[in-house]
């Protein structure tokens, strides 16, 4: 039985998208490195005003498959991140982050350094709803272990995905 008292579970859907749509308010720059042998994530966000944010994740699945985890997050100021944690061996991905709002949705859209696009919702406790026609769906990857972060790192690590 995993523990919920400090997570925040997330209910993810992944669509591989043929663009990014309009109604951007704002995008952030993402260097993610997937640590070795864990089921941590270190994370530091660039956002436009010039801001930094540094943390340590921790998902841990809560069904089969990638859609439903528990996510526990610490986040380090500039003397934490300067630890030893920030230097643990592990694989890198980075990504420019699109936060779109529009029509009440919220759809992050992820562009890889390929170009590939790939926007998540996050439905929490909503039932699931068709995404929104204006996001231009490609394939639904919700269920495909290759499109989670760690693998797309992996793949990006060896040159390119399977």
């Amino acid at each position: 039985m995993v523990s919920l008292k400090y997570a925040v579970v997330e209910r993810e859907r992944r669509f591989l998208v043929a663009s990014v749509p309009e109604g951007v308010s704002e995008t952030w720059e993402i260097d993610d490195r997937y640590v070795d042998g864990a089921r941590l994530r270190l994370r530091e966000v660039r956002k436009p005003d010039g801001s930094v944010q540094r943390k340590v994740g921790h998902k841990v699945r809560l069904s089969e498959g990638p859609a439903e985890v528990a996510c526990t997050s610490l986040y380090l100021d500039d003397a934490e991140w300067a630890l030893p944690v920030s230097r643990l061996p592990g694989t890198p991905l980075r990504k420019r982050r699109h936060h779109v709002r529009r029509d009440g949705w919220h759809v992050v859209v992820d562009e890889l350094e390929d170009g590939t696009l790939l926007a998540e919702i996050d439905d929490g406790d909503a039932p699931v709803a068709e995404p929104p026609a204006w996001l231009e769906v490609l394939a639904d990857v919700s269920a495909d272990e290759r499109w989670t972060g760690a693998a797309l790192a992996r793949a990006s690590a060896r040159g390119g995905r399977e």
